[in-house]
This record gives structure tokens, C-alpha cells and sequence, in this order.
């Protein structure tokens, strides 16, 4: 017997049944993206196109473009919804976290669409900022999806608000599967959410056309099956042609595989040391047992590419030399790919490809160390949130290794290992901060490219390059000692610069004669039992030391005034002559302010609540 209908209180019609009810719903929502459409208008958008692009979700059902005006010191942003369903947000945070990170969302109550500046609390809950600094300028429908076209100053004065600044900057996203009733309403922990990291601030520059006569080299991976893992390192080893001459790199671009832009996230070149003559053809995982211990000789970057970055330019006097005399025929190729839903049976045949010519420049590029020694004397004690580790280029080295008119640096690849969150390197000449070289207050490991700066930095003799990384280490329980293996810690700065010398390697560590002083020191005056003995490793003793506030303080002393050993080293890892030992640090008198964020002027700043749009198709 059919069941008698329901019928509303309010009403004199059947109430729906669930079923209806959820087509209901669905139509509503559907007929509400097609009014927002039609609704939302807005000023038009720049008329240069989009210069940058990336997919935001491994799906690729959301995808950013942007342009940066620096004259107006803000970016255009287009976030392309692929697959709407009941609203998006997107954004900045400082590691990449859905807590306590500045926001633009875009959702509906069921019948009416909203466009806001918010910002998330450090429980995942999403508020309306009273600044609204993310202007809306239009939204369009496409054949791809739906455009939202939206701008922002890089600084705001906001508390609420990130610093767009010129390293690398973590955006984070969610999907809104339903509507909400309120802003208020919303949490980033019952969503769908991911972060992408990328550099916004791209260098003004103009990069110049690519000459006809250069050839191209592919470097990638033959159709490999990507691990059904979140994170991968893959490393293949190439070979250059017998009696290949020597060459200057001009030029290298990314190549990846179609379908796959979500999942490559970087990739670089490594040409392995002149003297490794034979190197086996390996092509795998870069942790394998298998890989042939050879490999960890082909360290030297010839090329690196990160999700966001377009095509490598070398400045037209000057291009990197491979090939020829004295150059190993064997490189290596690291692909790191991201798989975050660990998806199956994938291939790939990404890689780098290197533009070339025979018609060799007037100067051929060197790339140089700076930085920390891999030596486990330098280290983080644990459960550290910003620990600071400094190694310096001293006035010495540069003055018997450098050429009378200097060098030029013109791009920078930063680097540590997991436990790295910034990393700068200040020029300083006469014993003042002079100019920063790069840095990067939101570095990430997991987000290493080359890149170009602003302006060319000028490195005479007699000047001082400092480069201090900060690290966290609030995840681990014994010491964080330097080294080569991923658990230990590196702070470098691979400067590319022109014209070539012989200076490889400009790095230092304290002296290791004063750290065993620190040993004493903390055994007498916390009755501790560190042995000092030879039989006894470095990272053996910092294992031992208990972690007190006195001994973390004495340790971050003793790296700031004990005498440093300096490796100002050649490319054949022979140290220029002189006394290296013992040398003192480098003394600076005076510092460089931090720049003072221009806060932009409120005229054509949004309402100060969120943009409003009638279901019903008025104006909002």
C-alpha cells in the first residue's frame, strides 16, 4: 500500500521527499553559479596576459595564473575553478597550514553568493577581515570553468594579512562541497584542502631572445612508471656523446610530460666530478640500495627547474661550459615528484631541456658554494624553533681568489635540508651590510630552483659574503648535526655568477678545536659525563649533551665569537694557499635595515564587507 504524502506546515503542497529534496538543492546551487556569473561585474583586467601558471591541486580542477605590477606593487591573480561545486578559498600561510593564514573565499548560503577577504584563526575558523584587501575585479564564465579575477597590494599593514615578499610563498586552498550559512560557519578542517608552493614575485627582467645557431639536448627519464607514494626522488644518469666539445649552455627550460604537471615538482642537472670516467647507467629511486655509491660524486648543478618557474636564461656575454677537456661525460638527472594521492601506474618522461651552442660566449658562468662546511661541528640542538647557523666567504679568500674587476652574481639556488625555514646571504664590504644577494623568509626543502635576481650583485676583492639559514627542530629529540645524509643539515648558497675563476668552494665551520671546549665546559659546569674522548665522534657527543637552556645558550654563544676554519677551495678541492685555520670572524659594524612594508592607500580598496550577490539576479 503506497504511504499517504506528507505535506508541508507551511504550505498547501507536498513536502519533498529526500530524493527531491537533494535535487532541489542541486538545481539551486547550479542556478546560483549561473546567476553569479551574470551578476558579479567588475573593472577590466590588465591587458598584458597572464605571464605565470600553475595547477593548485593534484587534479588540476583548480588552476592559478598571475602578473605581478610592480609599479602598482601588487599581483593580478586568476584563480580558474574548473569544478565548482558550493565555493572555494584560496590563499597564503606561513608553512603552508589552513590555521591562521590570510584568505579570499568564495561561497554561497544556498541563495546568495559571497566574495570576501578572511582569515583563518589557529583553529581552522574562517572570519571576515574588516580590511578587505583582495579587490574582485570580474568574474567569467569560460569553456574551461569559472574565472575569478582578483588583485592584491604585496603589502597590506594588516595584521590579519600575509607579506608578499620575494622568496618562496606556501598558497593553500579548499573546496567547498555545500553551502554555509555564515563566513563564520566555514572551517578549513572539514574541507578538502592542499597547499602548492611557488615563487609570486618573479624578476622584472627582460630575458634575452635565443640565438639561432644553439642546438637542444633532452635530459629525462624514459617512460618510467611513478611510485604510488607521496614522495619520490628519481635519479637517472645520462651520458654525453664520446669527443662531445666543449659547449656553452644558454639556455634550459622544463619538459613535462602532459597530465603530469601536478605531480613533477622539480628537477635538476647534476654533472658528475672530471675524474669519474665511467658511471654506471643507473635509473631509479634515488634512496635505492641499488644506487651505485658513484653517484653521489655528480653534484656539480649544471640545470634546476620548480613548479611555477619558466625557462633559464644565461646573461648574453656569458654561458655555463659542458663538455671538453677536464668535464665529466656523465650527468645526472633528479626528478622529485609530489603524489600526495598517491595515485598508480602513472608514467613519465619529464626532464630538462638544455639549449646550447658551439660559438662559445665572452665569458663562461662559474657556480660557487657558499655557506657552511658539510661538518657534523656545526649543529641544532632539538625542539628548537629558530635556531641560526651562519657561515662565511671571508675578506681573505676573496682577495687572493678573485679577478681584479670582481664577479657578478646573477641568479641563486638556496639550499638545506628538512629542518631549514630561511635562508639569506648579505654582501658585506668594510665591515658593513652592503646588499642582499637572495633570501628567502619562507624557505621550504621541499621547493629548490635557480633563480635570477632582481639586479646583478657585484663581488669585488676584499669583500665578505654571509649566509645565515634558520632552522626548526621542535619534531626531534637528539641533535641535528651537519652532513650530507638527508637527517643531517646543510646551509648553502649556490651563487651563478660571471666570469669563471677557480674559486669553487667559499665556506667555513668553527674551528673544531674551540667546540671541544664547549664539551669541557658543559661537563664541568653541569657535573655531565660528554666524553671528550678521540675514539668518540662529534655527532657521538652532541648525542650525549642534555639539552638545558644553559648548554643550548653557551653552543649559540660559541658559534656567534669562536674562530672559524674557512675552506676557500678550488674545483679541484684544493685550498687556495694560505692560513685557513683559526681565522677570526669576519667583523661587521653595521647592519641593513629591514625594508619598511609600503602600506597602499585606501582609496579603491574593496568594502569593508564581502561582495554580495543576489540570488535573485539584482545587484549585489
Amino acid at each position: 500500500m503506497q504511504a499517504p504524502s506528507r505535506w508541508c506546515r507551511w504550505a498547501s503542497l507536498p513536502c519533498p521527499s529526500v530524493r527531491e529534496a537533494a535535487f532541489m538543492y542541486s538545481t539551486a546551487v547550479a542556478i546560483f553559479l549561473v546567476i553569479l556569473v551574470a551578476a558579479l561585474q567588475g573593472s577590466a583586467p590588465p591587458e598584458s596576459p597572464f605571464l605565470y601558471r600553475i595547477p593548485l591541486d593534484p587534479e588540476e580542477s583548480l588552476e592559478l595564473s598571475w602578473n605581478v605590477s610592480y609599479p602598482q606593487e601588487a599581483i593580478f591573480f586568476q584563480l580558474l575553478v574548473k569544478q565548482l561545486k558550493a565555493g572555494v578559498l584560496f590563499g597564503m600561510s606561513d608553512r603552508g597550514e589552513l590555521e591562521n593564514a590570510d584568505l579570499v573565499v568564495l561561497w554561497t548560503d544556498g541563495d546568495t553568493a559571497y566574495f570576501a577577504d578572511a582569515w583563518s584563526d589557529q583553529k581552522g575558523q574562517i572570519h571576515l577581515d574588516p580590511q578587505q584587501d583582495y579587490q574582485l575585479l570580474q568574474v567569467e564564465r569560460t569553456p574551461e570553468g569559472l574565472a575569478l579575477l582578483f588583485k592584491r597590494p604585496f603589502g597590506t599593514c594588516d595584521p590579519k594579512d600575509y607579506l608578499i615578499e620575494d622568496g618562496t610563498v606556501h598558497l593553500v586552498y579548499g573546496i567547498l562541497e555545500e553551502p554555509f550559512r555564515s563566513l563564520e560557519a566555514i572551517n578549513s578542517s572539514g574541507l578538502r584542502t592542499g597547499l602548492q608552493r611557488v615563487q609570486l614575485l618573479k624578476p622584472n627582467i627582460t630575458f634575452p631572445a635565443t640565438p639561432s645557431d644553439t642546438y637542444t639536448m633532452d635530459i629525462h627519464a624514459p617512460d618510467i612508471q611513478i611510485p604510488n607514494q607521496v614522495t619520490t626522488y628519481w635519479c637517472y644518469i645520462h651520458e654525453l656523446p664520446e669527443g662531445f666539445p666543449r659547449h656553452h649552455i644558454v639556455k634550459y627550460e622544463p619538459i613535462v610530460t602532459k597530465g603530469n604537471e601536478a605531480l613533477v615538482h622539480h628537477m635538476e642537472i647534476f654533472q658528475c666530478a672530471p675524474e669519474m670516467d665511467n658511471v654506471p647507467h643507473f635509473n631509479g629511486p634515488c634512496d635505492s640500495k641499488m644506487k651505485p655509491d658513484r653517484l653521489n660524486y655528480c653534484r656539480h648543478v649544471l640545470a634546476a627547474w620548480a613548479l611555477g618557474a619558466k625557462a633559464f636564461y644565461y646573461p648574453e656575454e656569458a654561458g655555463i661550459a659542458f663538455g671538453g677537456p677536464g668535464s665529466s661525460r656523465y650527468v645526472r638527472l633528479e626528478v622529485h615528484y609530489h603524489n600526495p594521492l598517491v595515485i598508480e601506474g602513472r608514467r613519465d618522461s619529464s626532464g630538462i631541456r638544455l639549449y646550447y651552442t658551439d660559438k662559445l660566449r665572452r665569458f663562461n658562468a662559474g657556480i660557487m658554494e657558499l655557506g657552511l662546511v658539510y661538518t657534523p661541528v656545526m649543529a641544532i640542538p632539538p625542539r628548537e624553533t629558530a635556531f641560526v647557523l651562519t657561515g662565511y666567504c671571508t675578506d681573505k679568500c676573496t682577495q687572493l681568489a678573485l679577478p681584479p674587476s670582481g664577479i657578478h652574481i646573477f641568479a641563486s639556488q638556496l639550499h638545506t635540508h628538512l629542518t631549514g625555514r630561511k635562508v639569506v646571504t648579505v654582501l658585506a664590504r668594510d665591515g658593513r651590510e652592503w646588499e642582499i644577494v637572495n633570501q628567502d623568509n619562507h624557505y621550504s626543502p621541499h621547493f629548490q630552483e635557480i633563480r635570477m635576481l632582481k639586479k646583478m650583485v657585484s663581488v669585488h676583492r676584499g669583500d665578505v659574503l654571509i649566509t645565515s639559514c634558520t632552522y626548526n627542530t621542535e619534531d626531534r629529540e637528539l641533535a641535528t648535526v651537519g652532513g650530507f645524509g638527508i637527517l643531517e643539515e646543510m646551509c648553502v648558497n649556490y651563487v651563478h655568477y660571471y666570469p669563471q675563476t677557480q674559486l669553487e668552494l667559499c665556506k667555513s665551520a668553527v674551528n673544531a678545536g674551540f667546540l671541544q671546549k664547549y664539551f669541557h665546559l658543559i661537563n664541568r659546569f653541569n657535573n655531565e659525563e660528554v666524553c671528550t674522548c678521540p675514539q668518540v665522534s662529534v655527532s657521538q657527543q652532541f648525542d650525549s649533551v642534555p639539552w638545558n637552556s644553559f648548554n643550548r645558550e653557551v653552543l649559540k654563544a660559541l658559534y656567534a665569537f669562536a674562530p672559524i676554519s674557512m675552506h676557500c677551495n678550488k674545483s679541484s678541492a684544493v685550498r687556495f694557499p694560505g692560513e685557513w685555520n683559526l681565522q677570526p670572524l669576519p667583523k661587521v659594524i653595521s647592519t641593513l635595515e629591514e625594508p619598511t612594508p609600503q602600506c597602499p592607500t585606501s582609496q579603491g580598496r574593496s568594502p569593508a564587507g564581502p561582495t554580495i550577490i543576489s540570488i535573485g539576479g539584482g545587484k549585489g
